[in-house]
């Protein structure tokens, strides 16, 4: 083999070896894809949609955000309704936090359905957790389909250290590549 050859191999080594390293680096640190099991994020999110996961986001109210679940070997996606300091609860299907009513349009309803008119029975923070206010590195969350998830209201608060991160696009289905809202 010539030398010319062998270069050109050790480039191309070394260029896969490089690739390699930026992929793993940004899968451990920075991102992550992930893939929606189930409907309980529905409108926002449907079954097998595909996302990807940003390690490094700042956790805010209303965020979506993966975490592994405290009672299965999945991971879960849901929104942080309550950060730490909050004192939450539901009144008549309307989302009160500190007082402050706050609208959820991301809510799976169905206008003029009796069944989903109403979806979240009423409950304080204190009545699910028994604890008056979302503790410090802890997360209070809700799937967007409240009929059909498993969340804070069953499983109680999600601490900072099962937190994978925050959504922040779909990338499938092609046809739906979006920043969620």
């Amino acid at each position: 083999m010539s030398e010319t050859v062998k270069k050109e191999i050790f480039s191309w080594i070394q260029s896969i070896l490089f690739a390699f390293a930026i992929v793993f680096v940004c899968y451990q640190f920075l991102f992550v894809p992930t893939k929606v099991l189930g409907e309980s994020m529905l409108p926002t999110f449907e079954d097998n949609d595909r996302v990807v996961v940003s390690k490094i986001s700042t956790i805010d109210r209303f965020d979506m955000i993966v975490f592994h679940a405290p009672n299965a070997n999945d991971k879960y996606i849901k929104r942080v309704i309550g950060v730490p300091g909050d004192r939450i609860e539901m009144i008549d299907d309307r989302l009160h936090i500190n007082g402050k009513v706050y609208d959820e349009p991301y809510v799976k309803r169905i206008d003029g359905d009796p069944i989903t008119d109403r979806i979240t029975g009423n409950f304080t923070l204190a009545e699910i957790t028994g604890q008056e206010e979302v503790p410090e590195g802890a997360f209070f969350v809700l799937g967007d389909h409240r009929l059909k998830s498993n969340d804070s209201r069953y499983f109680g608060f999600i601490y900072d250290e099962a937190v994978i991160g925050e959504v922040k696009l779909r990338v499938y289905p092609f046809t739906e590549i979006s920043i969620p809202k």
